[in-house]
């Protein structure tokens, strides 16, 4: 596999990671900043709307511009918006950061497969694309519990400084390795919105709304669920969140019986189409949170 394929797939581990880790680190972003716990899960919402919004506006600025160009770009913006929620003075001035980072988020996966089908033989595209794509799968079992980690024990703002990292290195991966290709011709903006128009794709993405949206509503509160309500330590966290990774990766794949040599394709499928769901993870403000028991 060429190399170029093992940056697009850091780029997908760290906007994998950003995307899911603030759901670890919410209690100690809503304490610095002084706001409630739902309140801080505005920054999850906030996140899913600029995935929402920013994957079409990205993609259709993507049909102007070589492929390679437009990558380095999207991982321009994602530095900048981590950088800017590492250092937000206010909180909103880190929901402006998330929101920043999130333009691109759903452009880059879009453009990235394509990228990377392009750099391997026919027969040998859905292994590249699911190289790709493995970089968001470890992302959940490794990126987020390592981010909740370092975000407990040496602060939430060096977990964000962390990801802005991933995101540099990613960008010199796609400049070094990633060939110039050409950009696309006679694709336009229309055309790419017709694909709404076939039943089967709304149902498809009808169904990872309603699917998914329940899971991003509760996993955006695991924290504050996890250790002021059923009593888990803080500590605790990174090891749920392990968890929850393993069993994300583990669902997925045994969707079609987990065989070995479905499992990448079966992979690249079912994290395709999460992007839809993600606005369907909507805070939720009049939830008020129960205090844990200190032990005297």
């Amino acid at each position: 596999m060429p190399l170029a394929l093992l940056a697009l797939a850091i780029g997908a581990f760290g906007i994998g990671t950003t995307e899911f880790v603030i759901m670890g680190l919410l209690p100690e972003v809503s304490g610095d900043f002084g706001v409630s716990v739902p309140t801080a899960g505005y920054l999850v919402t906030g996140y899913a709307l600029g995935v929402m919004f920013g994957a079409p506006l990205m993609t259709a600025l993507g049909t102007r511009i070589t492929r390679k160009r437009m990558l380095m770009l999207l991982m321009g913006l994602f530095v900048l918006g981590n950088l800017l929620s590492a250092a937000a003075p206010t909180f909103g001035v880190m929901l402006a950061g998330r929101v920043v980072a999130s333009l691109a988020h759903g452009a880059f996966f879009g453009i990235g497969s394509v990228v990377a089908a392009e750099l391997v033989a026919p027969d040998k595209k859905a292994g590249a694309i699911a190289t790709m794509f493995t970089g968001l799968t470890v992302a959940n079992v490794v990126g987020v519990p390592l981010g909740t980690f370092v975000g407990q024990t040496a602060g939430w703002r060096i977990t964000f400084l962390f990801v802005a990292a991933l995101g540099v290195a990613g960008l010199a991966g796609i400049a070094r390795l990633v060939p110039d290709l050409p950009k696309p011709a006679g694709v336009r903006l229309r055309q790419e919105l017709s694909a709404f128009r076939n039943v089967q794709v709304l149902l498809a993405m009808a169904m990872t709304v309603l699917g998914f949206g329940g899971v991003f509503a509760a996993i955006t509160y695991i924290a504050p669920m996890m250790t002021r309500v059923t009593g888990y330590a803080d500590s605790s966290v990174t090891w749920l969140l392990v968890l929850f990774g393993l069993g994300m990766v583990g669902g997925t794949c045994s969707a079609e019986g987990s065989p070995t040599a479905r499992s990448c394709r079966c992979s690249t499928r079912r994290w395709a189409v999460w992007p839809w769901s993600w606005p369907c993870s909507p805070s939720a403000p009049t939830t008020r949170w129960p205090r844990r028991q200190r032990s005297s």
